[in-house]
């Protein structure tokens, strides 16, 4: 009776929604000018994305000519000038098919041929391809000209990354940033952290919402709290660092300082759970350590969010066991986010035949996934690019109105570059599912492209949005006591409140989770 009940619901919402587009069609939809952007918003068919399919030809570097012009420039023989003005190292490439693999190959004049896999999975490839919509604003050259170079960093709403340090409390491999081994410090002063955080708020559009210190290791950074305190004072609504946690993990009252002082979520190395999977990062405790910090930050009130460098034949077999972690201590953390091994820093140099034995792309990470869990995350319904879900930053944008002071984060990157799964998850029963096993995700998104082109006032934008919950929800399908309600208010906490219009989520056993590559 229930499901029949829904199944109704859902087919007049159906009926609904096409006759509010008909409306739609028929009123001229108004532009959207935020005090935050200097010009009106532009419509979804006035994005653009860049090219895709395969075989296709793209601009690429050489990573000899790259380290090259770096080291000069470190001993003084090259003017940094020549990063910006030479374009050292471009030289195109070629992304091609061979078998069901996916490849880049590219020839440097100077040094040779180099080739990489791209996506072990080509259905994958075209389906992460095909499920792009296409974020990314042209800006004009007079753009460019009024607002620099930073127009387009700031402008689309990446997360800033602040390098307060390049010393760390630990050696280990691989590191992405060569800590502690460059010979030299190099730290930030705080007047030049302000000096950065001062820029970044000062362009148009004001999309920039987060900021990150990273290393090294930030916390190392005698100016770490005054860093977390001066992005809070600017502006930035959430504060984060990328830590390997040894601090929070040793000095406990650390956590509650960095709280005080305005951090809000850190970005936890984590690499397995088990001391054993931990063990490349040569501290032979490193997972209990890592269960300290965890702790001491949860109580302290900071978001946590596992960041897993996953090499292949290291520890590529915890991908399962890790986000089954983070759903048995879902009060303390959020989902994993997954980060395939790249092959920079201390491991710049490494051999092709070693580089290729532990490449892990996200298509091997989407099988992984797969096989754990016996198919409950579908590596073809349930991945999507990353930049799909800026649908969600552009309807909090629409909802928060015209008079706010900063845009949603909006991150419009290139559907190779990463992708992600959403989940529901019950803290009370341990149900969770996929959001795209019960819910159609895709519509859902193009709904809301509809939605925002619009530009209705809050109610008629309020009534298309719960139509569009309501047709895309298939109650048949959801997990047991998870109602299309409750899903809108999960997506709603999400953004920030945008619907409800208050910022906190309600109190309830369900949450949205996701595992981001």
């Amino acid at each position: 009776m229930r499901q029949a009940f829904y199944s109704a619901v859902r087919g007049a919402a159906d009926v609904a929604w096409k006759g509010f587009q008909w409306a739609n069609r028929k009123v001229p939809a108004r532009s959207f000018h935020p005090a935050w952007s200097p010009e009106p918003l532009p419509k979804s068919h006035e994005r653009t994305k860049p090219p895709l399919g395969f075989p296709r030809r793209t601009d690429s570097l050489c990573p000899v000519c790259t380290r090259e012009v770096r080291d000069a420039i470190v001993k003084g023989q090259e003017d940094l000038k020549a990063l910006i003005d030479g374009h050292p190292g471009e030289i195109p490439a070629d992304i091609v098919q061979r078998g069901q693999e996916i490849w880049m190959v590219k020839t440097c004049p100077k040094h040779g041929a180099f080739e990489d896999l791209m996506s072990s999975d080509v259905d994958f490839y075209r389906r992460l391809e095909g499920n792009f919509f296409g974020r990314d604003v042209r800006i004009g050259k007079d753009k460019l000209h009024e607002h620099g170079s930073s127009a387009i960093r700031y402008g689309r709403g990446a997360v800033l990354t602040v390098d307060l340090t390049n010393r760390c409390n630990m050696m280990c491999n691989p590191c992405f940033m060569d800590a502690n081994q460059v010979g030299y410090v190099h730290e930030l002063t705080l007047d030049e952290v302000k000096k950065i955080l001062d820029d970044s708020v000062s362009f148009k559009p004001r999309r920039q919402m987060v900021v990150q210190y990273s290393g090294g290791e930030p916390t190392m950074s005698p100016h770490f709290l005054e860093a977390c305190a001066y992005a809070k004072k600017v502006g930035y609504r959430l504060v984060q660092a990328a830590t390997n946690g040894l601090r929070f993990a040793i000095e406990p009252e650390f956590a509650f300082q960095a709280k005080e002082a305005g951090l809000d979520m850190v970005y936890l190395q984590f690499d397995g759970t088990t001391n054993e999977s931990n063990a490349h990062r040569h501290i032979t405790n490193l997972f209990d350590v890592k269960t300290i910090a965890i702790d001491n930050l949860a109580a302290a009130g900071i978001r946590i969010t596992p960041v897993v460098t996953v090499v292949n034949g290291v520890n590529n077999h915890q991908v399962g066991p890790i986000f089954d972690f983070c759903l048995a201590n879902h009060d303390k953390m959020g989902g994993p986010a997954f980060q395939p091994v790249s092959f920079t820093g201390r491991d710049e140099e490494v051999s092709d035949e070693a580089r290729l034995r532990q490449r892990y792309t996200t298509s091997h990470l989407a099988h992984d996934l797969a096989r754990y869990y016996d198919g409950r995350i579908d590596p073809y319904r349930d991945w999507y690019p990353l930049g799909s879900a800026t649908a969600l930053a552009a309807l909090a944008d629409h909802m928060k109105g015209p008079e706010a002071d900063f845009g949603q984060l909006s991150c419009g990157c290139h559907p190779n570059c990463g992708a992600a799964t959403m989940m529901v998850a019950n803290a009370g029963t341990g149900q969770w599912a996929t959001v795209m096993s019960f819910f159609d995700l895709e519509r859902f998104f193009r709904d809301i492209d509809v939605i925002v082109d619009s530009a209705r006032g809050k109610t008629l934008t309020v009534t298309q949005l719960g139509l569009s919950f309501l047709r895309n929800f298939d109650e048949k399908k959801a997990p047991g006591g998870l109602t299309p309600l409750k899903m809108l208010e999960l997506f709603d906490g999400k953004m920030g409140g945008g619907v409800a219009g208050h910022t906190e989520q309600k109190k309830s056993d369900w949450r949205i989770t996701s595992i981001p590559r």
